[in-house]
């Protein structure tokens, strides 16, 4: 046994679980309601007058990357600290 098979040993010890169906749905719920609460009361009035779909394109291109690349993985860690004490 190298260094390398060491490391990966710890780490496939430390790994978390993927979440479950239900988990997920949380998790990205909690990332999306608040993101989209927040954009349409900053971008609501600049976006009225703008057909529903339009307001939808805009609101959905400036909170996917949001939550996806920001809100997400910190959502993950904090799921995998949680687990981590449990």
């Amino acid at each position: 046994m190298n260094g390398h098979d060491i490391t990966t040993e710890r780490h496939s010890e430390r790994r978390t679980p993927p979440p479950t169906t239900h988990q997920l749905a949380l998790m990205i719920w909690v990332a999306v309601f608040p993101t989209l609460t927040v954009l349409n009361l900053l971008l609501g009035d600049l976006l009225t007058g703008l057909p529903s779909v339009v307001r939808t394109f805009v609101l959905a291109t400036v909170a996917v990357p949001i939550v996806i690349y920001g809100l997400m993985p910190r959502l993950h860690r904090l799921r995998a600290r949680i687990l981590g004490q449990a």
